[in-house]
Order: C-alpha cells, then sequence, then structure tokens
C-alpha cells in the first residue's frame, strides 16, 4: 500500500494561483490542469491527500468536489483564513464533508516570519482542533523557531511539515538542523518526505547526484522523527518541474533502502492512514 500524501491539482482559470500568476516563466510548464486523471495514470490510481495551492475557500471546495467525483483522492488539506473569528462558521461548513482532512496556511509566502504566533485567532485553531482536523505547515528553515512556539502553545493539534521544511542543501544547514531538531521534540508533529528533488539546483537531479545531496536530508528527518512520524509525498505537479514521478520513487526507494519492510511501508503510507485518519478500505 502506497498513499502520496501530498500532490495538488489545479485549473489556472479558475483565477486564484497568485504564485503561479505572477510567478516567473520557469513556472510556464504548470500553467494548465492537472487532474486526478492525470496523476492516476502515472501512480497506479493510488490513494492521495490533495492539498491546497490557493489561499481560497473557494479552492478548498474546488477540492472537495473533485474529491466527490475521484475516489483515489482520499482526503483534501484546504485553507481558510485563520485571523477572523467569522471562519469557525466556514470550518463547521466545510468540515461537513469527511473528506477535509486538514488546513494548510501558506506561510512561506506571508510577510512575517512570526505570522503564525501573532496573527491567528486561538478561537479558529481550537475549532481547527476540536473538528479532529490537521495542521499542515508550509515553510522554510527560517520559521522553524516561530513554529515550535507555535506547537508548544498548541500540543492537541497534529501537525505535519511540508517538505522537510525546505532545507538548503550541500552542505546541509545547521539552522535548518537546529529547528527541525526543536520541532522533533513534540511528539504532536510529523514531517513530509516530499518537495525535496526542486530545492536541487538543476545539475544536482540526475539519480545519483540527487542520491548523493538528499541522502543526509532524509538520514537526518529519520533520526529526528523516526519512521513512525514520517510521511511520503511526489508534490506532483511542481515536482515536474525537476523530474518524473517515476524518477522520485526510484529515489524514494534508493533513500529507504535500509530500513525495515515494515518501516518503509508505515513512510509510504501507514502513517499518512494514521496522521489524517483515513479509511483503510477507502478504493
Amino acid at each position: 500500500m502506497r498513499i502520496d500524501a501530498h500532490c495538488h491539482f489545479w485549473d489556472p482559470s479558475r483565477g486564484d494561483y497568485g504564485w503561479l500568476d505572477a510567478g516567473p516563466p520557469t513556472l510556464d510548464p504548470l500553467r494548465r490542469v492537472f487532474t486526478p486523471d492525470d496523476l492516476a495514470a502515472l501512480n497506479q490510481s493510488r490513494r492521495v491527500i490533495a492539498v491546497q495551492a490557493a489561499d481560497s475557500v473557494a479552492e478548498t471546495r474546488y477540492l472537495l468536489d473533485l474529491a466527490a467525483r475521484h475516489p483515489l483522492i482520499a482526503g483534501v488539506v484546504g485553507w481558510v483564513d485563520l485571523t477572523h473569528i467569522e471562519t469557525v462558521e466556514t470550518l463547521a461548513d466545510l468540515a461537513r464533508n469527511p473528506r477535509l482532512k486538514g488546513i494548510r496556511p501558506m506561510l512561506q509566502d506571508l510577510a512575517e516570519d512570526d505570522w503564525i504566533t501573532t496573527r491567528p485567532d486561538a478561537t479558529v485553531l481550537r475549532t481547527v482542533q476540536n473538528l479532529g482536523l490537521r495542521f499542515d505547515a508550509l515553510v522554510f528553515a527560517r520559521h522553524l523557531t516561530h513554529l515550535a512556539r507555535f506547537a508548544a502553545a498548541w500540543p492537541d493539534l497534529p501537525m505535519v511539515i511540508d517538505h522537510c521544511a525546505k532545507p538548503r542543501m550541500a552542505p546541509l544547514d545547521p539552522a535548518w538542523r537546529e529547528g527541525m531538531a526543536a520541532m522533533a521534540a513534540f511528539p504532536q508533529v510529523h514531517c513530509k518526505l516530499s518537495g525535496l528533488l526542486t530545492e536541487l539546483a538543476e545539475p544536482l537531479r540526475t539519480p545519483d547526484s540527487a542520491l548523493a545531496v538528499l541522502r543526509p536530508v532524509v538520514d537526518e528527518v529519520l533520526r529526528l522523527f523516526g519512521p513512525n512520524r514520517l510521511l511520503w509525498g511526489s508534490d506532483w505537479p511542481v515536482l515536474t518541474l525537476a523530474g518524473s514521478h517515476d524518477l522520485w520513487e526510484h529515489l524514494t526507494d534508493r533513500l529507504l533502502e535500509g530500513l525495515t519492510p515494515e518501516e518503509r511501508q508505515a513512510i509510504l503510507g501507514g502513517n499518512a492512514v494514521k496522521f489524517y485518519e483515513l479509511e483503510e478500505d477507502t478504493p
């Protein structure tokens, strides 16, 4: 069983993907529709978690609608405005759909690195927690100190760090190591093994060179979080800027080859089932 704990689907004509509209020409390959059927052709129709890519409730509803029509979408991580008390009602409405599994503010794109500790409304966060939703953290290493304060303040809110916090690699950033160690000390915090290939400089994206640079990162998060708090994700279609879906699966298998079958199974699917509380028998 493999479950992709982090992928995206979008239709740019919907008009709320600001990062895509305003981004550089290197994002041109992403400026088209990406559908569940497109990914199913690459991953043998495995189950996935569809993660928001626009800071709008409308996109969250779009993803939930896709999930209703595509059984491979086992869950959705959406977006809501955490700063306004009115969001409590929005969350209650969205959470009527059992496919909603989590919320993700786009922290990496916000002007204030400490936004997560200063701006969200506590009642809204408490509602996220009380509804049994998870918190996906899209951050860089510079956010980890603030994220640790947030984790300390909300010990009952399950949290996952997307893309291993996008570390600077070759050599590995000492500040990232320190920040991730602080986060791993919180038992409610998990980490996604995703999005790393696109963080590499283009010459490093061949299989052998990528392995050499990625292995210290993967070894470190394995040491800090252990195999029971890591979730594998493709970050497709952003992944396609750096390599194919097959390449990332191949690299993953190489990076995890020293683990037991049970440990690999946990990272590649079992942990996603537990973290996002997926039904074991969902098609």
